[in-house]
């Protein structure tokens, strides 16, 4: 990022907001996501809260600066020579989990884990289904995320965000527009900072037990001890993405550092200095490698981001 006049400026401008502790200059990304991979941020910002956001957004609008939202930084990838404008990182700032009665209120930096064993130590059930998927309680919504037969379409009851003008906004169940990995959040530009969510009064073994189970599925059949972005590719109707990449015969298939996961045929992973053009390239090869096997497009799941 070259210095001039009018960025001085901006840096000035967000000093006023953010403290020099939450808000890092050309930050390696790589540092900040999952997959370990992607260049620098020229300003990234550790927000506190909505307020904070909010000025956040009428800065960066004043100065036509684009805004990016990375929440935990799962289900990401930041190419190579990183992301212009600012990026927005969620953390323990904005990671507040409480409750009253059946409603769990959670901030958008909160990791769904650490939600799922909140509700199941106040005897609340609905959100078993996430305690094994890496991400934050924001990209979750905002994605729709969802495993073993749990979405989270169908615990949210209202979301709180700060909108591309600075305001804010409760969004309720009928303006969320949530379909197969998708949220209105991804059309309308708006920041997820607040999800509350609507779960039952449950026997707390029979929780635990059903976490338990999905935990142990992921950890024996997923590569959840290498860098990645968890599932690489969206479910084809009808079918299963890593079972068409393994038939193609594609388990262990390599280019530069990324890998398809021999453990888990739906995951690429960082196996050892992978670049976001290594991940890029091989994703096109299983693509196109597939299609010529089965016929089926596979389409990513996760989203890329930065500068080509």
């Amino acid at each position: 990022m070259r210095r001039n006049n009018r960025s001085d400026e901006l840096l000035l401008k967000l000093q006023n907001v953010i403290p020099d502790s939450r808000l890092l200059l050309n930050e390696p990304l790589a540092n900040h996501t999952t997959f370990k991979i992607g260049g620098p941020a020229d300003y990234l910002v550790f927000p506190a809260s909505m307020n904070e956001i909010s000025a956040i957004m009428m800065i960066t609008k004043e100065y036509g600066i684009p805004v990016t939202v990375l929440g935990n930084g799962s289900n990401i990838l930041v190419r190579d020579k990183g992301i212009k404008g600012l990026v927005l990182k969620f953390g323990n700032e904005m990671a507040c989990i409480k409750h009253t009665g059946t409603v769990v209120t959670a901030g958008a930096g909160a990791m769904l884990a650490d939600v799922s064993c909140y509700a199941a130590q106040y005897g609340l059930s609905g959100m078993e289904f996430a305690i094994g998927i890496p991400g934050s309680v924001g990209g979750a919504v905002f994605m729709n995320a969802g495993a073993y037969s749990g979405e989270m379409c169908q615990v949210v009851v209202a979301v709180s965000g700060v909108c591309p003008d600075g305001s804010i906004r409760r969004f309720l169940p009928a303006d969320l527009n949530f379909g197969y990995r998708h949220s209105i959040f991804q059309d309308n530009g708006c920041i997820i900072c607040e999800v509350e969510l609507t779960l039952q009064k449950q026997e707390r073994p029979a929780i635990s037990q059903k976490m338990d189970d999905y935990t142990l599925r992921r950890e024996t059949k997923q590569p959840l001890e290498m860098p990645s972005a968890g599932s690489t590719f969206k479910r084809p109707p009808g079918n299963f993405a890593g079972t068409l990449i393994e038939k193609a015969g594609l388990k262990g298939l390599q280019v530069g550092g990324a890998q398809v996961s021999m453990k888990h045929a739906g995951f690429v992973i960082n196996a050892g200095g992978a670049t976001a053009e290594d991940v890029l390239l091989l994703i096109e090869e299983v693509q196109r490698r597939v299609y010529e096997d089965s016929g089926v497009m596979l389409h990513p799941e996760v989203r890329v981001f930065g500068e080509e």
